[in-house]
C-alpha cells in the first residue's frame, strides 16, 4: 500500500497536472501562414486611418472633421496602435524559434485578444455613431446629419468598414494564438481514490 502511495504520489507530481508544456516546434508552413495574418491587417489599418484622417466637409452649413467626433478619433488612435502591433508581431512570429517560447506563447495570447477587442470597441461606437448621422434621432428631435455632409459620411463609413475588415483578421489572429497556448498543456486529470489511479478526462 505504501508502494502504490508513492507510485500515485510520484505520478501526480510528474503530471501536476494540466500545466506540463508541451514543447512542441512549429511548422514553417503554419509559421508562414501566421505572418501572413499577422501582415494582412497592417495595410487595412493604415488605409481606414488615413481615410478618417482626410475626412472633413465644408459646405453651406459649416465645417466638420473627424476630430469634431471622440468615437472617430478613437477610431484613428485605434487603428495606428493595430497597425503597429501588427507589423511588430509580424516580424516576431516569422522568426523560427522566437515565437514558439511559452512566454511568447502567452504575450502573443493576450495582446491578441486585447487588440480584437480595443478595434471592435472602436468600430462598434463609430458605427453608432454613423447610424445616428444617418438616421437622427426622432426622441431627441435629433435630425439626421448625413444629408447635410453626405462626402463626410460616406468617408466615415468606409473607414468603418474597414476597421470590421480588420476584427475579422483579429479574431482569426486570437483563435490561432488561443490554439497556439492551449495545446501546449496536459488535459486535465481525476484521480480514482480507491484504484490511486489517474485517468484524463479527455482520454488521452
Amino acid at each position: 500500500m505504501e508502494k502504490s502511495n508513492d507510485h500515485h504520489k510520484d505520478n501526480h507530481g510528474g503530471s501536476d497536472g494540466a500545466a506540463t508544456e508541451k514543447w512542441e516546434e512549429i511548422g514553417p508552413g503554419f509559421r508562414t501562414a501566421e505572418t501572413m495574418l499577422r501582415l494582412a491587417p497592417v495595410g487595412l489599418c493604415v488605409a481606414a486611418l488615413v481615410v478618417m484622417l482626410k475626412d472633413s466637409q465644408d459646405n453651406e452649413f459649416g465645417s466638420i472633421s473627424y476630430s469634431n467626433l471622440t468615437a472617430f478619433r478613437y477610431l484613428v488612435h485605434a487603428n495606428g496602435i493595430c497597425a503597429g502591433y501588427s507589423l511588430l508581431s509580424a516580424a516576431m512570429a516569422a522568426m523560427p524559434r522566437s515565437s514558439s517560447t511559452m512566454p511568447r506563447v502567452w504575450t502573443f495570447f493576450c495582446l491578441d485578444q486585447l487588440l480584437t477587442y480595443l478595434v471592435l470597441a472602436a468600430g462598434a461606437v463609430s458605427a453608432e455613431v454613423l447610424y445616428l448621422a444617418y438616421n437622427g434621432d426622432a426622441a431627441i428631435t435629433w435630425s439626421d446629419a448625413c444629408s447635410s455632409y453626405g462626402s463626410f459620411c460616406h468617408k466615415a463609413t468606409a473607414s468603418v468598414i474597414i476597421t470590421f475588415f480588420v476584427v475579422c483578421f483579429y479574431v482569426v489572429l486570437s483563435l490561432i494564438s488561443s490554439y497556439k497556448l492551449f495545446t501546449r498543456f496536459d488535459p486535465p486529470s481525476i484521480v480514482d481514490s480507491d484504484k490511486n489511479i489517474e485517468v484524463a478526462v479527455f482520454g488521452n
